[in-house]
């Protein structure tokens, strides 16, 4: 794992296009869930280079950024209802 962590810095530093095992290890997911997403869609956009998918570190934060998730307790429980009292 220290490697692939090693393999991303590197590529951040030399060129802003990550192959799909570094840019899945950039946003935190697995290598098949963003083949998946880039196959059905809804994933980071992506270029071809030839054969090799590419994806832009930009994009990839933009990507991250427009997907926010709310947080649940940590115990799985609902959030309490404040009657709308915000």
């Amino acid at each position: 794992m220290d490697d692939e962590n090693e393999r991303a810095a590197r590529a951040k530093k030399g060129s802003p296009f990550l192959n799909t095992a570094q840019a899945a290890f950039y946003i935190g997911l697995s290598q098949r869930t963003l083949d998946k997403m880039r196959l059905k869609g809804g994933g980071p956009k992506f270029r071809k280079h030839g054969r090799y998918v590419r994806y832009h570190i930009d994009e990839l934060d933009e990507w991250s950024k427009g997907h926010p998730q709310e947080g649940t307790p940590a115990d799985g429980s609902a959030p309490a209802d404040d009657g709308g009292r915000s």
